[in-house]
């Protein structure tokens, strides 16, 4: 079992948390401290689910978490450039950084629900 600091979607899921956290720190006030708040627990949440998720042999519940959670972020994302609180560009590069995260998560999530099956 790799350390969880050695994977690489537990490192883009670190550079997508400290993004999301330099973005949300030129928040309006009134969206700093609510979708602002939720965006980082919710990135919190998502390097939790990876430690916990490599620590385990069942790892699939974590995944799903993960998965869950990830959902929501993107949720968030969304409605981040909905309200103008992102730009276009910022808003590229963090699908693009989830898009490469979600491939990550789905593939260890098939390959641990492969190795549980066998």
């Amino acid at each position: 079992m790799a350390l969880y600091y050695d994977l690489p979607v537990f490192n883009d899921t670190y550079q997508l948390t400290l993004k999301v956290f330099e973005l949300t720190q030129h928040f309006s006030r009134e969206h700093k401290y609510t979708l602002g708040q939720d965006m980082k627990h919710d990135c919190i949440t998502l390097v939790r689910s990876i430690y916990r998720a490599n620590k385990t042999k069942e790892r699939e519940m974590y995944l799903e978490q993960f998965l869950d959670e990830f959902e929501v972020l993107k949720l968030e994302v969304r409605l981040c450039k909905d309200l103008r609180l992102i730009s276009t560009r910022q808003q590229a590069q963090l699908a693009l950084a989830m898009e490469k995260i979600g491939k990550q998560i789905t593939g260890w999530r098939n390959a641990s629900h492969f190795t549980a099956s066998r």
